[in-house]
């Protein structure tokens, strides 16, 4: 394993935090004075912030200083900005493809992988509170120590937020972006494996050579990091396994890390082929949440890193563990099931589903009167249940409706944009104007248009009348009146 692939050569330079803090609150202040000006206050408002936490951060740090010298490239950070840049290719990509404005997404993507990173940092702080020792320690994500549901729930939180703000629907973009979440897990966790972070249980003795191979982690030579002395595998297994401190690695362990890279891998392919069926926006989003899910808690089984975290209440295992395959057997029966169209396919696939949940209660249910270990749900096992549930019920409730309305279910509702709203405008008075020139128009028009066959006598009819007016007259006198007609 490689946690750090090289070190960029630099001098040794000893930096006091106090002032690096100091003019990056200036710049920021500059910053906001300037947007000030420009007349664009939100972004102001948001520069004047980040000065005040930049200038509260030099308080914290003015005693302290940091020492620069050849900065270490760790294998994790590597594998994360990859996946940051071919998540940001894949969605923008699909969004594209989907007719979602291509800009607008691509803010969006930002700020989505910067909450994305927040989130998940924040929750293993959260689970992880006694390893840090100082405050700075917790802005240190080079070696890793991110949960990847943490990031899961930041980056929809932020995209939410975005979305909201520009009056786009989240659902079409949650659809186009969960593939990037995919890829991502199939890049970091490389990056986990490299580094020897979120390793499995230890294996038996009769698994594979290979395997065993693939799940051994060294005993790092001294130096190799500022802290710690050999991979976390090692250290653990010193600590809590009685594994000899001479030992040059750690006991053969489950490599989680490339079994949820290998998922991340199966679940690419699975959205990106469920796309070409898709019935309604969000089914995607949908698919994945469940079925990361489903994935993510058999995953936790195998871990046995502890940096995980548990969540109450503790039950004997061997009803806790089942408990939650039942919860995604129910979930699947009552939501994706109805996607297989076989009335009779889907009903074997139903029972199917409650099939792993029975193996395990065989499994782990312990002997007549033996004692049977209690358990708490991790962390991320907590997250996956509650998500994927929820995710089926909304499939459920989202797919019927698609079925009934098929055309709505798969429109944008995208907000009209500028230059179509002034199209709109435009077209709305040049309608106008043309109904006040007809208007105009119409009085002379009535005056020019011919007389219609039986509306006015015409001009004939006018003299013939009056020449049998003048005869008639002529009659009454006794004289008859001369024929200027011409007629026969």
């Amino acid at each position: 394993m490689h946690p750090i692939l090289f070190r960029v050569p630099l001098p040794v330079w000893t930096v006091p935090l106090l002032w690096v803090f100091l003019i990056a609150a200036g710049i920021a202040f500059a910053g906001a004075i300037g947007l000030l000006i420009a007349k664009n206050k939100p972004g102001a408002a948001t520069a004047g912030i980040a000065g005040v936490a930049l200038a509260a951060l030099a308080s914290q740090f003015k005693e302290q200083t940091y020492t620069l010298g050849p900065l270490p490239i760790y294998s994790y950070g590597v594998m994360l900005g990859l996946s940051l840049v071919v998540g940001w290719y894949l969605t923008l990509g699909l969004a594209e493809r989907d007719g979602l404005p291509k800009e607008t997404m691509a803010n969006c993507y930002v700020v989505t992988a910067i909450a994305a990173v927040v989130g998940s940092r924040v929750l293993y702080i959260l689970t992880n509170l006694g390893e840090f020792d100082s405050f700075g320690a917790m802005f240190d994500i080079r070696r890793g120590g991110l949960v990847a549901y943490g990031g899961f729930l930041g980056g929809f939180l932020g995209s939410y937020l975005f979305l909201r703000s520009h009056r786009i629907p989240l659902l079409p973009w949650a659809d186009v972006a969960v593939p990037s979440l995919a890829s991502g897990l199939m890049i970091t966790r490389i990056g986990c494996y490299l580094f020897g972070c979120d390793f499995g249980r230890p294996l038996g003795e009769t698994a594979p050579a290979w395997l065993k191979k693939l799940g051994t982690f060294p005993h790092w030579a001294e130096g190799t990091l500022d802290h710690g002395s050999g991979s976390p595998a090692w250290v653990q297994h010193v600590k809590e396994r009685g594994l000899d401190p001479t030992s040059d690695a750690s006991l053969a362990v489950h490599p989680t890390q490339i079994y949820e890279s290998l998922v991340g891998a199966a679940l690419l392919t699975l959205l990106l082929l469920a796309r070409r069926r898709q019935k309604f926006r969000g089914e995607i989003f949908l698919l994945f949440t469940f079925s990361y899910g489903v994935c993510r808690y058999l995953l936790e089984l195998l871990r046995d890193d502890a940096e995980r975290g548990s969540v109450p209440p503790s039950l004997p295992e061997h009803v806790l563990l089942p408990a939650g395959l039942v919860l995604f057997a129910v979930g699947y029966t009552i939501g994706f099931s109805h996607v297989v169209r076989d009335n009779m396919v889907r009903k074997v696939t139903q029972v199917l589903a409650f099939v792993p949940a029975v193996a395990l209660y065989l499994v782990l249910r312990p002997e007549t009167f033996a004692a049977s270990a209690t358990l708490q749900y991790s962390t991320s096992q907590a997250v996956a249940l509650t998500t994927g549930f929820a995710a089926s019920i909304a499939f459920a409730v989202y797919y019927k409706a698609a079925l009934d309305h098929p055309e709505q279910a798969m429109a944008l509702n995208l907000p009209a944009s500028p230059a179509a709203a002034d199209d709109k405008d435009a077209d709305e008075e040049d309608d106008e104007d043309q109904e006040e020139e007809d208007e105009d128009d119409a009085p002379r028009k009535k005056r020019s248009a011919p007389s219609k066959a039986g509306d006015v006598p015409s001009r004939a009819r006018r003299g013939s009348e009056k020449k049998d007016e003048g005869r008639a007259t002529a009659r009454e006198h006794g004289a008859e009146a001369p024929d200027t007609s011409g007629e026969a």
